[in-house]
């Protein structure tokens, strides 16, 4: 299991506290009732120092892990707001990168060519026939608004007046070579970080403006070097903040559907950034406010996919931990709205909001010091199957026999909590009556007999198909002692399974168990 600390989106640097969210103190049995939106206040930024500047020399295909992320959700408009409550969206995973950080990883080439299938950009909304009379043309019309941007303080200023700089570098470098893909891309992120330097109110230019002649460039370089990741990840940004600019609006969903293609193309080029799945799921749940009701689960459930796959590559990304426990508070929500499903294996409001807890509290536990979680902790603590992280039915075979014939398997009860898994009592039930979100009065005695594994005895937790195990979603905890098997209910309880398993061995690993426990206990 990797336990390695996360790639923080500052390069390592913690942002600042975030604003308190809001939501309803819900229990398990009361299911909650729509009483108040939430406001939020912008998150505050880290002082931005001057950047280092860096032009490419020559087409050196050079691979920038240069990264932005999709700002915090403060999308909530008079339009949105709604009397539903919701889970403030993780801002903290959302901060943009300085110019500082994006130049200066600029600089980093790694001259190695990327071999993955070529991506045909030309139905893109920013694809123009591109001739040397029309690229001189789009030079000037990008030079002429870096030259009007003047930072609304003196820090910013003096931020501008290197990014005019580079602008100007990478303006002289195209006219040496305009097939110079490098130089395209790193004048898109002069554009984009110049945006971030204008006031919300200028109009001469305006951040879309910017932002639109940044989408420009990132067409311009795929259209060169279709391998280019980063820059596709950089434009998808560079559109999601269009899009926030917009509302509720048609345009602004045609700009997040742009935007997730372009996250699509990025993780097909380098499918192990975890950051780009987190914003291509940030990006997918901002779509699925704006489409048509009967649209809305497919896109809020791919978004699951994304966050889940995030957590798979690095699974101490809190941000996207914790993102990926809003988006299942807001599925609880809306099943809940509109009376449940008619399909008696999907998951219930109740257990929806339970694995929301889950998340909400994995990622309090990785960052206890930010105050999003914190605030959401205490909202969603009362979810939970205290005084256990999480209550369920397994299909296991008898205790010390992990290869047993199918028949001597059978399903019981697990709890899991900080200190590990463990086997409850063996009580037939059918499939559709279990309850992850039990109550702790429901567990009986432990069996000294029982299965139980200690999370400090995990090796790694997968999931298995194998022919010797009985028909159904396999799960394998390998340990010091040798593997355990298991078999879920289904492939979705499998997935909360794995889940909760591998952010309790995280949680251990980062030596955080004390403060897991203190929020089951109590």
């Amino acid at each position: 299991m990797s336990t390695s600390d996360e790639p923080e989106l500052k390069n390592g640097s913690d942002p600042q506290p975030e604003p308190e969210s809001s939501i309803p103190n819900h229990t398990l049995e009361h299911p909650p009732q729509p009483e108040a939106t939430i406001t939020e206040d912008p998150v505050p930024e880290e002082p931005k120092q001057p950047p280092e500047i860096a032009v490419s020399a020559n087409n050196d295909n050079s691979n920038n892990e240069a990264k932005r992320e999709i700002s915090s959700s403060d999308d909530h408009s008079t339009a949105a707001k709604t009397a539903a409550p919701q889970l403030t969206r993780d801002g903290e995973g959302s901060k943009t990168f300085t110019m500082r950080e994006l130049l200066t990883q600029s600089k980093k080439s790694d001259n190695e060519g990327d071999d993955t299938h070529s991506i045909n950009a030309a139905n893109s909304p920013y694809s123009q026939q591109s001739t040397p009379h029309h690229q001189l043309e789009q030079n000037d019309a990008a030079m002429e608004l870096i030259n009007r941007v003047t930072g609304v303080d003196d820090e910013g200023r003096s931020r501008q007046r290197v990014l005019t700089y580079a602008a100007k570098r990478y303006a002289s470098a195209l006219e040496r070579n305009p097939d110079d893909y490098d130089a395209l891309y790193n004048w898109a992120l002069v554009l984009q970080e110049s945006a971030d330097n204008v006031s919300v109110d200028s109009t001469s230019p305006s951040k879309d403006d910017l932002l639109e002649e940044a989408c420009k460039k990132y067409d311009e370089a795929t259209r060169i070097c279709p391998t280019l990741h980063d820059a596709f990840y950089n434009w998808a940004i560079a559109i999601s903040d269009r899009a926030k600019m917009r509302g509720r609006t048609k345009e602004a969903e045609e700009l997040w559907a742009q935007a997730t293609k372009n996250y699509e193309k990025a993780v097909e080029l380098n499918w192990n950034s975890s950051q780009a799945l987190n914003n291509w799921g940030l990006a997918l749940q901002e779509l699925s406010a704006i489409v048509p009701a009967r649209e809305k689960q497919t896109i809020v459930r791919s978004a699951i996919s994304k966050f889940r796959a995030a957590i798979q590559l690095q699974f101490d990304f809190h941000r996207a931990i914790y993102n990926l426990g809003t988006v299942l508070y807001g599925l609880a929500e809306d099943t809940l709205r509109t009376g449940g499903s008619a399909n008696p294996k999907d998951i219930s409001p109740n257990e929806l909001y339970s694995q929301s807890a889950i998340y909400i509290v994995a990622a309090h536990s990785l960052k206890p010091n930010y105050s999003v979680y914190s605030s959401a902790l205490r909202l969603v603590r009362s979810m939970l199957p205290l005084p256990y992280l999480k209550v369920g039915y397994l299909k296991a075979p008898p205790v010390g026999k992990p290869v047993a014939p199918h028949n001597d398997w059978k399903r019981s009860q697990f709890v899991l909590n900080h200190e590990g898994l463990q086997q409850v009592h063996i009580v037939e039930q059918k499939p559709g009556g279990q309850s992850l979100s039990a109550r702790s009065g429901e567990v009986a005695n432990f069996d000294k007999r029982a299965i139980r594994v200690d999370v400090a005895d995990i090796v790694s937790v997968s999931a298995c198909v194998d022919l010797t195990l009985p028909p159904g979603p396999g799960m394998c905890i390998d340990t010091i002692h040798g593997p355990t098997f298991f078999i879920a209910d289904s492939w979705e309880y499998l997935d909360g399974w794995l889940d909760a398993i591998r952010l309790v061995y995280t949680i251990y690993a980062r030596g955080k168990s004390d403060v897991l426990a203190s929020v089951v206990s109590g």
